[in-house]
């Protein structure tokens, strides 16, 4: 195993430029048969992840687990989220054989559990939902056994959009609300903080396992976390995560503060005090971590 560091730059005036990344944000990258296997496949069939377009520190270790996360409707985003290092832009038209290729590379890769996101596709009627109720029927057809999450974007209210996208079977539907309320306009700026809430709500109501991610250390104050977790608690949702916001390129928002592990120990127990089926917590955790445990 070799041990990289992450690129992440601290912003903090109170540190030198270059200062030293905290001990607890360094990863080992583990580069084996299986890595290379997942790697093989993803190219093969022209497969996007968002472990490589969300430049997620934990690729090595689950690549190298066999497992990925998919990422179906293209690699270009129409939103402009201020942390996230997909690219924004016009998308093409969407690949009709996208949910076909998903599933068959899913059933090869033998896959026990299987994590499923999207870009945002705001200029498409239906949000790009009959893709998304694609791929999830044809995964499950093609391998029965297999459980799924799917991170679904924001559906801007469209109601009748999220129905389709959550109605081919899947076990969990994860929305990530990515941060406190009063950040929204800074961290998600086509975004809204009450109408996430209302897509989990909705999605709990439909009789889905609902779960949702938050980052830390981009200036929200504890209280603020403590009322967001009180807020998803209350519209339904099941399982929360919470990691540390990594800067992906200077482009992109700054890190306002590394959370230290025990900081994130002890927001483990203030959501399972509040009633989450399940919490997992800390510095490298992304949506998708451990997404197996969630069911």
């Amino acid at each position: 195993m070799s041990l990289i560091e992450l690129p992440i730059v601290s912003t903090e005036e109170s540190q030198p430029a270059r200062a030293r990344k905290p001990e607890w944000l360094r990863v080992k990258l583990p580069i084996g048969e299986d890595y290379k296997r997942v790697r093989q496949l993803v190219d093969e069939y022209k497969l996007h992840t968002i472990c490589q377009s969300g430049n997620c520190p934990n690729m090595g270790e689950c690549w190298g687990a066999g497992t990925a996360t998919f990422m179906i409707l293209g690699n270009v985003c129409t939103r402009s989220c201020s942390f996230c290092a997909v690219k924004t832009g016009r998308p093409t038209e969407y690949d009709t054989d996208e949910p076909a290729r998903v599933a068959e590379a899913i059933r090869l890769m033998r896959v026990k559990h299987a994590v499923i996101t999207s870009v945002n596709r705001d200029e498409l009627k239906d949000k790009g939902a009959e893709i998304w109720y694609q791929t999830v029927f044809l995964v499950k057809q093609q391998s029965p056994e297999t459980t799924i999450e799917t991170l679904i974007p924001d559906v801007k209210s469209n109601w009748q959009a999220l129905e389709r996208m959550i109605s081919a079977g899947q076990e969990v539907v994860s929305h990530n609300m990515e941060t406190v309320g009063r950040l929204y306009r800074l961290v998600r700026p086509q975004a809204k903080y009450e109408r996430s809430l209302e897509q989990i709500k909705r999605t709990k109501e439909y009789g889905k396992r609902t779960k949702t991610g938050i980052m830390l250390g981009l200036g929200e104050s504890k209280e603020e976390v403590l009322r967001a977790m009180d807020d998803l608690v209350a519209h339904g949702c099941d399982v929360l995560t919470l990691g540390q916001y990594l800067q992906p390129t200077k482009m992109h928002l700054e890190v306002a503060e590394f959370i230290h592990p025990d900081t994130f120990a002890m927001y483990k127990e203030e959501g399972m005090a509040r009633g989450f089926a399940f919490v997992e917590s800390g510095p490298l955790v992304r949506s998708s971590y451990h997404a197996e445990r969630h069911l």
